[in-house]
């Protein structure tokens, strides 16, 4: 039986191949879908003790990027109990983080989470311009266009990238993530919906299907 609390732990103490190990073991009992999905979320919240650490400044920009990297890792352990496993792409999702904003664990934690669950995911990285966003929105013809940022300037990225997608006539779903997205930001930029944690923004757009 897994622990969650000491999977959570490990994570957030980057101990990369105890974190594997347990995974392995946890997928050699061919967990449900549900058991993976709590997994998965324990090892956000390691994702959790590592930003807090790094507020904290003991942790540096390296550690985030492992951070980011080794949850990667962890969930693509985990993909074949998540559902979605299998070769069915279930919906096109075109991701990036906007202009003026180099922030992409959020983004890539999203990216392999939707990943997992069956959607193909076209990441267009960081620093991402409107018109890069409107040029390959009409290239790949997305369901789902998704906006990560964490700086509070991306707000105002955000609205002028939704501007941009809607004035081309693009027809796709956008929900918007990140630290500064709330209610009203999501209101003011003009996006389907919001989200702050990547299991329930890959929840929402597998609604969306």
């Amino acid at each position: 039986m897994l622990d969650l609390k000491v999977l959570t732990q490990t994570l957030g103490d980057l101990e990369e191949d105890e974190v594997m190990e347990l995974l392995k073991d946890f997928m050699e009992t061919n967990p449900s879908e549900v058991e993976a999905l709590e997994a998965v979320a324990a090892c956000q919240s390691g994702m959790a003790i590592v930003g807090d650490l790094f507020e904290k400044g003991e942790y540096f920009v390296g550690d985030l990027i492992f951070a980011g990297e080794l949850l990667t890792e962890a969930i693509n352990v985990l993909k074949p109990a998540l559902g979605g496993g299998d070769s069915t792409v279930i919906g096109t999702i075109l991701l990036g983080t906007v202009h003026g904003d180099l922030h992409d664990i959020g983004k890539n934690i999203f990216r392999s989470m939707s990943e997992a669950a069956g959607f193909e995911v076209v990441d267009l990285g960081i620093d991402v311009s409107s018109d890069v966003f409107v040029e390959k929105a009409k290239e790949f013809k997305p369901q789902i266009i998704g906006m990560s940022g964490v700086l509070t300037l991306a707000i105002d990225s955000m609205k002028e990238t939704v501007d941009a997608v809607k004035a081309a006539g693009i027809d796709a779903k956008i929900i918007i993530g990140g630290n500064p997205v709330t209610k009203e930001a999501c209101e003011y930029v003009g996006a389907d919906i919001f989200t702050t944690n990547a299991a329930e923004g890959v929840k929402l757009c597998q609604e969306w299907m």
